[in-house]
C-alpha cells in the first residue's frame, strides 16, 4: 500500500513537472535576476520611472535589466513577470525551467554556453577597478600599479575569476556574494580595491564619492580579456530556440548607441543608497 502510494506520489509529481517545468507558451516572460545590482538591477520600494512588480513581493525592480526586459517581452508580445534570485540561482533556474531568461548582467562565457543558450549582446562591458581616493593605489595607470594590493570581487564573474588574477602581487581575498557587498568590503577598508565592469563602477563613485574609478583600456598595461568575458548576454535554457529566436529578432532592433543611452539613463535615477 505504501509503495502504491509513493509511486502514485512520485507520478503526480513528474505530471507537474512536465506541466509546469518544459518551454512554456503562455505569453508570460519569466525573467529572473539579483534586484541588487544597481545599475543593472536594483528593488524600489514604489514603481517610480516605470519600475516592474517583484513576483511574489511588495517591492519593485528597476533598473537596466528591467528597462531591457520591458523592451523585449514588449517587442516579442509578452507580459513580463520579474523574479528576484541570488546570483548563483540564476543559471540552475534557467536550467529547471522556474525562469525563461536571466538578464542580469551576466558574461558570454565559453563554460556558460556549455549548458545555456546566450543571446546576442545586449550590452558590451569594459573591465575596470575601484578604490578609494587617496589610497596608494589612487594613481595607478595600470594593473602593475596595483601590485601588493588586496582585492576582491563577486562571486563566479569574469572580475573575480580572469581579471583580479592578472594584478601582479595581488593578495585575493575571497569572493563575495553581491555586488553590494563588494563595494562595502571595499568602502569599509576591509579590501584596497575591487574589479568590476564599468557600469558598476559608475554607479558606485555616485554612491560613494569617496572612490575612484580606474579605466586601464587604452594603457598597454590594461587587463587582458575576450570578447566573450565583456559581451552581456540573455541565458535561456539549452535547446529553446523559439524564445531565442524571438529576443534575438528584438534585439537586433537596437544599437549599441541605444544600449548605452538606456545605461546612462539607469545610472541616473538609480537609487544613492546600498541594496542588500
Amino acid at each position: 500500500m505504501k509503495r502504491t502510494i509513493a509511486l502514485t506520489l512520485a507520478l503526480l509529481m513528474a505530471l507537474l513537472c512536465i506541466a509546469g517545468c518544459g518551454n512554456r507558451d503562455d505569453n508570460v516572460l519569466r525573467v529572473g535576476m539579483e534586484c541588487a545590482y544597481a545599475p543593472y538591477n536594483w528593488t524600489q520600494s514604489t514603481d517610480a520611472n516605470g519600475a516592474v512588480p517583484i513576483h511574489g513581493s511588495n517591492d519593485f525592480a528597476f533598473g537596466y535589466d528591467v528597462m531591457m526586459a520591458k523592451y523585449l517581452a514588449d517587442k516579442i508580445g509578452y507580459s513580463l513577470e520579474i523574479h528576484r534570485m541570488d546570483w548563483d540561482s540564476l543559471p540552475p533556474a534557467v536550467l529547471s525551467g522556474a525562469i525563461d531568461a536571466a538578464i542580469a548582467g551576466m558574461s558570454i562565457t565559453e563554460e556558460r554556453q556549455q549548458t545555456l543558450d546566450f543571446t546576442t549582446p545586449y550590452y558590451y562591458a569594459s573591465i575596470v577597478v575601484l578604490v578609494k581616493g587617496g589610497s596608494s593605489f589612487a594613481s595607478a595607470t595600470g594593473v602593475s600599479g596595483l601590485s601588493g594590493a588586496s582585492g576582491t570581487s563577486q562571486l563566479n564573474t569574469v572580475w573575480y575569476d580572469v581579471c583580479l588574477p592578472q594584478i601582479p602581487g595581488v593578495n585575493i581575498l575571497p569572493p563575495m556574494d553581491s555586488a553590494p557587498a563588494m563595494l562595502a568590503a571595499l568602502t569599509s577598508g576591509a579590501v584596497d580595491l575591487v574589479v568590476t565592469d564599468m557600469p558598476t563602477a559608475m554607479a558606485a563613485v555616485m554612491v560613494y564619492p569617496e572612490l575612484v574609478l580606474l579605466d586601464f583600456a587604452d594603457s598597454y598595461d590594461g587587463f587582458i580579456v575576450s570578447d566573450e568575458e565583456i559581451n552581456i548576454g540573455i541565458p535561456v535554457k539549452k535547446g529553446n530556440k523559439a524564445l531565442l529566436d524571438k529576443l534575438n529578432g528584438a534585439l537586433s532592433t537596437l544599437t549599441v548607441d541605444d544600449f548605452e543611452r538606456m545605461m546612462n539613463e539607469a545610472i541616473r535615477v538609480q537609487p544613492l543608497e546600498t541594496q542588500d
